[in-house]
Formats: C-alpha cells, structure tokens, sequence
C-alpha cells in the first residue's frame, strides 16, 4: 500500500493507495476538490465541513443519475424491437446454408403438399 500526499482546498492529506491505482485516487482526488472550489468560490458557504458536505451530496447525485440513465438506456435496448435479420450480420456459412435447406426440406415434407413454405 502506497501513501500519497494531495492537496484538497489548499489542505495537505496523506492517502493510502494501492498499488497501481494512484491515477484513479489522483483523478478522484481532482474532482474533490473541483466540486469543493466551486462551492467556495460561489460565495455562499465558507466552512471547509459544509463545502465537503455539499460537495459529496452533488458527487452522489451525478453518481446516481449517471447510473439511473445507464439503466434507462440498457432497459430500452432490451425492450427493443430485435433488428432485421440482415442488418449488420454476416452471411450464414456454406455448412448454415445447408443446415438451413435441409430444415426447409423436412417442414415441406412434414407438411406435405398443402403447406410448403417456399
């Protein structure tokens, strides 16, 4: 576990971190203190414990409707017509080809000469 030290509205912290994800902590650690900055600089809030505390609270709901939206489209994408069988699929093989006539053989035969299918 590595430390890290970082500076957070002009405060130092010491962070640990594990190996090999310190530019995930470094770019968290950025966003922070962006959110931070910017509710200072707004003007309205000056104790560093409430800017943190409405920093996180705007984090989580970005978080939450980042998500929230993610879900809506994978919804949607399920509850979708399928698309049309040669859109964007390659040609069936010489082997599915022939799988496919001998299928087509059998309906007919099965159905006999009232019901062929092509």
């Amino acid at each position: 576990m590595k430390q890290i030290e970082v500076q957070i509205l002009q405060q130092s912290y010491l962070l640990a971190c594990p190996d090999g994800h310190e530019s995930r902590l470094l770019e968290a650690v950025e966003r922070v203190d962006t959110a931070m900055t910017r509710i200072r600089d707004a003007g309205k809030v000056r104790a560093r414990e409430r800017i943190a505390v409405l920093a996180a609270l705007n984090l989580a709901f970005e978080i939450a409707d980042r998500e929230a939206s993610e879900l809506a489209a994978a919804t949607a994408q399920r509850s979708a017509p399928p698309a049309a069988a040669d859109a964007g699929n390659p040609s069936p093989s010489p082997a599915q080809e022939q799988r496919m006539q001998q299928l087509l053989l059998r309906l007919d035969q099965a159905l006999g000469d009232d019901g062929r299918l092509l």
